[in-house]
C-alpha cells in the first residue's frame, strides 16, 4: 500500500458523511426552532384583496374604470403600454430619435409610478 487515498471510495465516504451530518443538524435545528408563517389570518373578517406592489397599477386601472369600462383599464391600457415599449426601437431614428424615447419612457414611469404609489400612500 502506497498510503494515498482514492476518491472512490475513501474520499467519497468521508463526503457523503458530512453531507449526511449537516442534513441532520439541518433538520434538528428546523424542527426544534420552527419560522413563524407569517400575519395571521382572519377568518371571521371579510376578505381584502391586496396585490403586490408591482400589481397595485391594475388595480388602479380597475377602480378607475369599473364596470362596462373595465376592458379599457385592465387590457387596452397595459397592452397599449406594452405595444410602446416594443416600439421604443424604432422612436430613437431619425431626428430628435432620442428624445422622442426618453419622453415615452418617463410617460410610462411616471404613470406606473403613480399609480403604484396612491393605493400605498392613501392607506
Amino acid at each position: 500500500m502506497t498510503g494515498e487515498k482514492k476518491f472512490y471510495p475513501d474520499y467519497l465516504v468521508e463526503i457523503l458523511f458530512v453531507v449526511f451530518i449537516v442534513l441532520e443538524l439541518t433538520m434538528v435545528l428546523a424542527l426544534l426552532y420552527p419560522k413563524a408563517l407569517g400575519r395571521q389570518i382572519d377568518f371571521s373578517a371579510q376578505y381584502q384583496p391586496k396585490p403586490e406592489w408591482y400589481f397595485l397599477w391594475l388595480y388602479q386601472f380597475v377602480r378607475y374604470f369599473p364596470g362596462r369600462s373595465a376592458f379599457i383599464g385592465t387590457v387596452l391600457i397595459p397592452v397599449g403600454a406594452g405595444f410602446l415599449l416594443l416600439l421604443v426601437p424604432f422612436f430613437g431614428r431619425g431626428k430628435y430619435g432620442r428624445l422622442k424615447v426618453i419622453i415615452a419612457a418617463m410617460i410610462l414611469l411616471s404613470t406606473f409610478l403613480i399609480f403604484t404609489l396612491i393605493p400605498v400612500l392613501s392607506q
